[in-house]
């Protein structure tokens, strides 16, 4: 796992003020699913707002940096973290999951 490049997935994203990764994250892949949010007035997507660990590692998934350099950069970053390795591997695990990484 040390070897893999995770790569973000297509989704529109960006930082907030405090520097922390909003995700914009549409609810459906089908034009059914999509029609259906317009009809009933609501939006198609969703939000996903990680936190200050899921942030970095997000910028960090660029499809070139291996899940080993950026445990490095996170340890430099985070050195009072406990875990971090443990964190690391469970988002990008559940990023994964989600299809919003992939490698």
């Amino acid at each position: 796992m040390l070897q893999f490049r995770p790569a973000r997935g297509e989704f529109p994203w960006e930082l907030t003020e405090e520097g922390l990764v909003r995700i914009t994250v549409p609810k459906f892949e089908s034009s059914f699913g999509k029609s259906f949010c317009q009809f009933i007035r609501k939006g198609d997507t969703f939000t996903a707002n990680l936190d200050k660990i899921g942030s970095a590692v997000w910028k960090h998934c660029d499809g070139r940096r291996t899940v080993k350099e950026i445990l490095a950069i996170l340890k430099k970053e985070f050195p009072k973290e406990q875990n971090i390795d443990q964190r690391l591997f469970l988002f990008l695990q559940q990023m994964g999951q989600l299809n919003y990484l992939y490698y």
